[in-house]
């Protein structure tokens, strides 16, 4: 199909031929349906016509079957005569089996390039929401946010983030007056919740070489867009993180990439499997920012695709923005499933010859009900669709496979080993140091003052307090100086010296070099 990603059609009673329009794929779109109902067989075909086509694909792989896309399918497999009549039925004359160039990554660094960025790429808010903080502690984290700009700190890792909020404690009386009240509650909360982060392994996250976005926007050497896949097994364990580096990659691009309207085809292509646990108890800050990168970062051409079981799993000002839709069956075995059935089905533009609801609820593995953009944006009429079997693998690669493809990367070596330079930690180390030593010189001094003011006196006793006339004038000059010396610093090393050094090691911190 010319211009289009070819997703099924059938015979009689299902759609001819269904589509997706590369024109209008940038629009965004969701596939949706209960578990073992085919939402992963749809992606995996979905990621090879946009690969085909010249467009990179981004996606997560979340039960490590997407890894096939690397390798042809199997014309030897059980399924090979399955996916050969269900060509046939739906007038896919062109089927073959075929592999896709993929670069596989990983946030752990164990089934592909690590992926990194930086606490300061992050931000204040989608750090806030990985951590679950409170308003209060969230205010905090914005606080040291801000120091961090002033002050010219970096932040890279969590080490670093540890580092200023440490400081940001000790200082919260003289950072209250200016950016309003900080409780050491609120500081310890989060450092807890970051001790959390780095148990689950969010600490392999930050740090540098950073993810750099070009590399998730390769073409091969025939054209057709490199697929990134990335291993999110392991990730799920971890839901809040999961769903936060997903939504900073979208914002990320967001940001970075320069608005190119209507494009005849994408820029990006981007799949956010499991998309419920994107907004599950999601504060409405954030829900407002992902509805306001799916509105505007079409205009940039980047095409986002979100997969969940159910439509209702999207709040509705997102889903108002999906305008491809592949909906797989949905069970319905209470009122509440009922009543998210007929949601779903109210969301179609009606075909006359069939009930959408009825529909939704009959397809069988490897249906679906389906609705594309057309012209101008308008929706197309829903339709039963038959969908195309994929030419790679259906299901994962080998071990060895895979690791001769991350050795073969395009990337291999820019990620893997991690960098760690000089940051908001090391700075905050060596004030720390100087004002130590600072410290350290001031109590020298006092210590050689005193033991010349006892010398000075012993000198006197010994003399019988006789001396010259300007001698003794000179000498009296000398001894009220030197005993109001002595007598600040004692009576200072005797009231709070301990607590002002101290506070001279933390307080000198920010001071400059």
């Amino acid at each position: 199909m010319d211009g289009r990603i070819f997703i099924g059609g059938g015979g009689e009673g299902y759609a001819t031929a269904q589509g997706l329009r590369l024109d209008y794929a940038n629009r965004h779109g969701l596939i949706a349906g209960a578990t073992g109902t085919g939402k992963t067989v749809t992606l995996q075909i979905m990621a090879e016509g946009f690969s085909a086509a010249g467009v990179p694909v981004v996606l997560a792989d979340v039960k490590g079957d997407l890894s096939g896309l690397a390798v042809a399918g199997d014309p030897e497999g059980k399924l090979h005569d399955a996916f050969l009549s269900r060509a046939a039925t739906i007038g896919f004359e062109d089927y073959a089996y075929s592999a896709f160039p993929v670069i596989f990554w990983d946030l752990f660094g164990d089934q592909g390039h690590p992926i990194r960025t930086t606490i300061s790429e992050m931000g204040p808010l989608l750090l806030s929401r990985l951590l679950e903080l409170t308003e209060a502690q969230e205010g905090v984290m914005n606080i040291a946010f801000r120091v961090a700009d002033e002050e010219g700190l970096p932040l890279l890792d969590l080490k670093d983030l540890r580092a200023l909020l440490a400081w940001v404690g000790e200082h919260r009386s003289d950072l209250g007056l200016r950016y309003g009240n900080i409780s050491p509650q609120s500081v310890g909360a989060i450092q807890r919740a970051l001790l959390v982060l780095e148990t689950q392994g969010g600490e392999a996250l930050f740090g540098e070489p950073a993810l750099e976005l070009p590399d998730l926007m390769r073409t091969d050497t025939d054209g057709r867009g490199m697929i990134s896949i990335l291993a999110a097994d392991r990730l799920m364990a971890s839901p809040r993180l999961y769903a936060t580096f997903l939504l900073w990659l979208l914002s990320e691009l967001f940001e970075q990439l320069p608005e190119v309207g209507d494009p005849e085809k994408p820029k990006l292509v981007f799949f956010f499997d499991e998309a419920h646990l994107l907004f599950d108890d999601a504060p409405k800050a954030l829900i407002d920012k992902v509805e306001q990168v799916a509105r505007l970062i079409r205009s940039k051409g980047v095409g986002v695709y979100f997969c969940t079981q159910n439509p209702a799993d999207v709040p509705e000002d997102v889903l108002g923005q999906l305008g491809n839709r592949v909906q797989h069956a949905l069970r319905a075995f209470t009122a509440k499933d009922r009543k998210a059935l007929r949601q779903a089905a109210e969301t179609y533009r009606d075909n006359p010859r069939f009930s959408t609801e009825e529909a939704i609820r009959e397809v069988g593995t490897g249906e679906a009900v389906t609705s594309f953009l057309e012209r101008k944006g308008a929706p197309g009429m829903v339709e039963r669709t038959l969908v195309r079997p994929p030419s790679s693998q259906l299901g994962p690669i080998a071990e060895a496979d895979r690791e001769a493809r991350i050795a073969a990367s395009p990337v291999a070596g820019k990620y893997d080993s991690a960098i760690d330079r000089v940051s908001a930690h090391e700075i905050l180390l060596e004030r720390a140091g100087q004002a130590a030593r600072a410290a350290e010189e001031a109590e020298a001094r006092e210590a050689t003052m005193q033991a010349e003011a006892r010398e000075y006196q012993r000198a006197r006793r010994y003399s019988g307090g006789r001396v010259s006339q300007s001698s003794s004038r000179a000498r009296r000059e000398g001894d009220s100086l030197g005993e109001a010396i002595s007598t600040a610093v004692i009576k200072e090393l005797r009231g709070t010296t301990g607590r002002r050094i101290v506070r001279g090691i933390l307080g000198g911190l920010f001071r400059s070099r």
